[in-house]
């Protein structure tokens, strides 16, 4: 059973969205700019890090 609380903040997430691609004519380049600009004026101090190599596990053998 879902919290109606949960469902009203995804919907309007959702609404906000497709307003936000509906303005921009759906262009994904022009939305990732505006988001990417929108991240830049607001002030809040971004952590970016250098990707990692993956770790390899080794399994050990049951026999």
């Amino acid at each position: 059973m879902k919290n109606e609380i949960e469902d009203e903040i995804i919907e309007e997430i959702r609404r906000r969205r497709q307003a936000h691609a509906e303005s921009l004519g759906y262009d994904l380049k022009r939305i990732i700019a505006d988001l990417q600009r929108r991240e830049k004026e607001s002030g809040w101090s971004l952590v970016e890090r250098t990707p990692r190599k993956p770790q390899v596990v080794r399994r050990q053998s049951s026999v």
